[in-house]
């Protein structure tokens, strides 16, 4: 459970040391429209190019873009791609870099030729040493990168094994991190996950779990055996397998296997989403989010990053937009009128493995207190219905002389906020009924109540939901603010 509001205001003041492969990542896009005379061989008509920091420096990229800042640790060459990169991080805001520069290798460059027409990659041509560091570059990684733990909030090791994260470099980095009591993210290469023992979380993808577990990966079950003896072979307290349009899965150590969907959205390109999840995990664990939260925050990330073309980075509000979305629905449909209404809608979002929350109230004059519960329990779902006390309820549970505003306008204000998906009226003095149709995973009320207060908790449990409390704003009160319209209270 998370309180997303919060949560995005904790990261703008966490520190990410990432440490892995930096590239040089350049796209070239063009039209294809014959083939070459000399060869049998398409001929891209060139209309333009891009140069990004790609690699780890992607994910450093992505840590700023979202808010954080990094620290970031790598390898380059003598030569112009590293000029160029060395420049390029130079500019990035919030990122420092402390590089170190081999002038036996070349900069690891990747240049994709890629079809405008047909959003395909056509051609992919590498300039890179895939060897190890060794000797006194390895060492000076390692004198690079000890120092820089004391500022960090979370060390991330990005693995594309280009050379810099050795077995030597990460075991020292590891080691000092967990004697400094900083947590360790590893989104490895090697099959081997010994090499990263002691890590926090690993986060393969599923060709590269299949591979280092020797497991099919086909089946939560699978993945959840699988991860859990490779944790004793790497002594790590959980592992994410990301599973692309399958969503991602992540087995702790101590606890239950969370899953999340995909986000249904329209693949552009998938370069660099693995950074993109790997930078969003950082910085939510970083800020104080549990393993539920982090998970949705970097599946929210990804959803975005696969939507853009070339290697991508997505910002705080880009995020913001993809948990918390503007209405898809207009204020009027989203209004409840009858049941079956209700069972239509929860029927396509359990067929979609979307996540169901409910919360209720009579939101009589909306204030930021009220705003506050719903963006937070609109951040805990992918889908948030919100039950309304009718006229006749909040007068019985108020008193004379409310609803100051009537169940109508009540309604159409809480469905005009991009936090709320549907809104339903009930006339009972609770919502056990609605609750009881829509079974939710989350049940959210504010602060003020405890527990073992909330009506509907025990539904909600017994069918494997959980309760979740906002803390409420000081000072926002619907009969506070009534009172003073009315001249009670001064």
């Amino acid at each position: 459970m998370f309180d997303f509001e919060a949560l995005s205001h904790a990261i703008s003041g966490r520190t990410v040391l990432c440490v892995g492969d930096l590239m040089l990542d350049e796209f070239v896009y063009g039209e294809v429209s014959r083939i070459s005379p000399e060869a049998p061989a398409p001929v891209i008509a060139v209309q333009r190019s891009e140069t990004n920091i790609g690699g780890a420096g992607n994910v450093a990229r992505n840590i700023a873009s979202l808010g954080g800042r990094c620290i970031f640790a790598g390898l380059i060459g003598d030569d112009d791609a590293g000029a160029k990169l060395r420049s390029a991080l130079a500019l990035e805001k919030n990122i420092e870099s402390v590089l170190v520069c081999d002038p036996k290798r070349p900069t690891t460059r990747k240049v994709r030729f890629v079809s405008e027409h047909f959003s395909t990659h056509m051609l992919r041509a590498d300039w890179e040493k895939a060897q190890p560091a060794t000797g006194d570059i390895e060492q000076k990684l390692i004198d690079a990168i000890l120092p820089q733990l004391s500022r960090a909030d979370i060390v991330l090791l990005s693995d594309y094994a280009k050379g810099v994260l050795t077995a030597r470099v990460i075991r020292n980095v590891i080691d000092a991190a967990r004697k400094a009591r900083k947590r360790v993210l590893v989104d490895p290469k090697s099959a081997n996950f010994a090499i990263y023992r002691g890590a926090t979380l690993l986060t393969p993808n599923r060709k590269e779990f299949a591979e280092a577990t020797r497991s099919p990966a086909d089946s939560d079950q699978n993945i959840a055996e699988a991860a859990r003896e490779a944790m004793v072979l790497a002594n790590c307290e959980a592992i994410l397998v990301t599973q692309s349009e399958n969503g991602m899965t992540l087995v702790p150590r101590n606890g239950e296997m969370i899953h999340v969907g995909a986000h249904p959205v329209k693949v552009r390109d998938v370069s660099g989403a693995g950074d993109t999840v790997a930078a969003a995990l950082a910085l939510a664990l970083a800020a104080g989010a549990d393993w539920e939260g982090a998970l949705r925050i970097a599946n929210a990330a990804a959803a975005v990053a696969v939507g853009k073309k070339g290697t991508a980075s997505v910002t705080a509000s880009e995020l913001r937009r993809r948990i918390l979305p503007h209405a898809y629905l207009a204020a009027e449909e989203k209004i409840i009128a009858f049941p079956d209404e209700l069972d239509a809608h929860l029927n396509e979002w359990r067929k979609q493995g979307l996540r169901v929350g409910f919360t209720n109230g009579c939101f009589d004059i909306l204030h930021p207190g009220h705003v506050k519960v719903l963006t937070a329990a609109r951040g805990a779902c992918d889908r948030l219905i919100v039950g309304l006390n009718s006229d006749a309820s909040t007068r019985r549970l108020k008193g004379e002389g409310r609803p100051v505003q009537n169940e109508r306008a009540r309604a159409e204000v809480l469905a005009a906020l991009e936090a709320v998906d549907l809104v339903a009226i009930f006339d009972e003095d609770t919502p056990i009924r609605l609750i009881e149709q829509v079974k939710p995973n989350v049940l959210v009320k504010g602060g003020d109540y405890r527990p073992e207060q909330v009506v509907g908790r025990e539904i909600v449990e017994a069918h494997g939901g959980a309760v979740m409390l906002v803390d409420i704003l000081p000072g926002c009160s619907t009969t506070s603010l009534v009172n003073r319209a009315r001249g009670d209270v001064a």
